[in-house]
């Protein structure tokens, strides 16, 4: 059982979750919550600019599957092709930001 009652703040909780960061359980966490990060964006983004997954597949030259498999937080995601769905398909510009 884990012991809850020292934890101080946020990453403490994390860490006492998912381990240290560079462990293997770490990255997998974070990769998950990146992507959940990424699938929210897109279905938000997609609604507001009110297309259904068929018509943001086809305005970026994707498959309506792919689409659903991105908002779903399912499978691997090239940057390329997210770029192209949020720039064709949305007519919105990605940054990135690296730490």
């Amino acid at each position: 059982m884990k012991d809850y009652k020292n934890i101080k703040n946020f990453d403490e909780l994390i860490e006492l979750e998912h381990g240290k960061i560079g462990t293997e359980s770490r990255n997998i966490y974070q990769e998950g919550a990146q992507m959940f990060i990424v699938s929210e964006m897109l279905k938000s983004a997609r609604k507001e600019a009110n297309l259904t997954q068929e018509q943001l597949a086809e305005k970026s030259g994707t498959k309506k599957s792919y689409i659903s498999k991105i908002e779903n937080g399912k499978g691997n995601i090239q940057l390329s092709t997210l770029i192209r769905i949020f720039e064709q398909g949305l007519n919105k510009r990605i940054g990135l930001t690296f730490l």
